[in-house]
């Protein structure tokens, strides 16, 4: 991945093209992940693939680019939360259901490629504060090391332990609240 990006760094398009190829996987995971919808986290990648094209020049060491491109993905997702907390949508009074019953996000298929999620995972998941729901999404669907989550976050590595290991506790607690006949007395 260094080569490509020191390639893309001197201009190189089709070295960029492959650089967001390998990590648009990652990308819509993370924006899924912190967003819930498909339409969001499409602009929110949108955006971010500008962000890093016009900033490139500016990574200074070429292994970090996934940590890099997931950063500015993050900050979008949470700029687009904090206008979404401004603004009251249509949906908030009918739902964002179509004529024939079915949500819009249920109409937009993955990119292809990308591997599926466990919907009870995803629906627990959306359950969750942010705060934890993006640690876990980083540690487990992204398989990424608590050193790699604390540099994409900005965070002491402990407070991303901390994060992950509450998390993981409102998960079992959601999960055994939907799944009562898994609990031990």
């Amino acid at each position: 991945m260094k080569s490509l990006v020191k390639r893309a760094q001197r201009g190189d398009d089709q070295a960029f093209v492959e650089l967001i190829e390998e990590n648009k996987q990652a990308m819509y995971k993370v924006a899924v992940g912190i967003l819930k919808n498909d339409f969001d986290a499409a602009d929110a990648i949108q955006q971010s693939i500008l962000t890093c094209y016009e900033k490139l020049k500016e990574l200074k060491k070429a292994q970090y680019f996934k940590t890099w491109l997931l950063r500015i993905l993050i900050n979008n997702c949470n700029q687009m939360l904090r206008e979404q907390k401004k603004v009251v949508g249509i949906e908030d009074y009918y739902g964002a259901e179509d004529t024939k019953g079915k949500k819009a996000e249920e109409k937009i298929a993955a990119p292809p490629g990308a591997a599926t999620i466990n919907e009870d995972f995803l629906e627990l998941l959306d359950q969750m504060e942010q705060q934890y729901r993006v640690v876990l999404i980083l540690y487990y669907v992204e398989e990424m090391s608590i050193r790699e989550i604390s540099q994409i976050l900005q965070m002491n590595e402990n407070t991303v332990k901390t994060r992950l290991s509450r998390g993981r506790g409102v998960y079992k607690k959601l999960y055994l609240k939907e799944h009562p006949e898994f609990q031990f007395e």
